[in-house]
């Protein structure tokens, strides 16, 4: 089922409410994917080479709190919602108001808005205070302009057995650049813990280390790709 018509319509209204430049200001400078193309990341083709409830299961669970960092108009987020169940939260962040506003929406449409929590963070800071179980990076690290302290919000916002997956695709980031990401994740305090398979993605399992390494070498990781 497709909520296109309707996902435009809402958003096209909310524009009209907005003074200036509010949503082009948000991403100015920014390599993000722009909310006017957030289509494409809904399609039902990508479900066969990424299916959320694939990627996520074991993972996700009753009561849990998951949080969606780039969530964009939801992809993740719905399927995460049905997954925690009325006992859980799903906290959908992104730095565009319009994505979040598609999520909305969709969230309505598929009655599921009261397990999801939409949040809208900065260019420089995620600006979320949470207690998740879980947290989810798919796509979206690469874009991140200082991933140092995003990783150590990401570790801050994961209670004592909270698990983070990073997931990025081999079209935009290298083996090299991937295994730079994994070390910045266990600077920041993530202990890798196993690599999982996701489609034309380099992907990793994190859970929260007691605390904080100052620094790691380049490639370490434990041999993770």
């Amino acid at each position: 089922m497709r909520y296109d018509k309707a996902v435009d319509k809402r958003v096209a209204e909310r524009r009209a409410d907005m003074t200036g430049n509010e949503e082009e200001s948000s991403t100015k400078g920014l390599h993000v994917c722009p909310a006017k193309h957030a289509g494409w990341l809904t399609i039902s083709l990508r479900k066969a080479i990424n299916n959320p409830t694939r990627i996520l299961r074991g993972l996700a669970k009753t009561g849990y709190t998951v949080v969606d960092l780039g969530c964009g108009p939801g992809y993740f987020s719905l399927p995460l919602a049905e997954m925690v169940g009325g006992t859980g939260q799903v906290i959908a962040v992104d730095l565009q108001a319009e994505m979040l506003e598609r999520l909305r929406v969709r969230a309505e449409a598929a009655g599921l808005a009261s397990r999801i929590r939409l949040h809208q963070c900065a260019a420089d800071s995620l600006g979320l205070e949470a207690s998740a179980d879980l947290a989810l990076a798919f796509w979206m690290l690469h874009e991140v302009p200082d991933k140092e302290r995003f990783l150590k919000e990401v570790y801050a916002i994961l209670n004592d057995d909270g698990r983070f997956l990073l997931v990025e695709p081999w079209g935009h980031v290298s083996a090299v650049e991937y295994r730079r990401s994994v070390a910045k994740a266990t600077a920041a305090g993530l202990k890798p813990l196993k690599r999982v398979r996701v489609g034309f993605s380099r992907a990793t399992l994190f859970e929260r280390g007691d605390v904080m390494m100052a620094e790691v070498p380049e490639h370490g990781g434990g041999g993770l790709q």
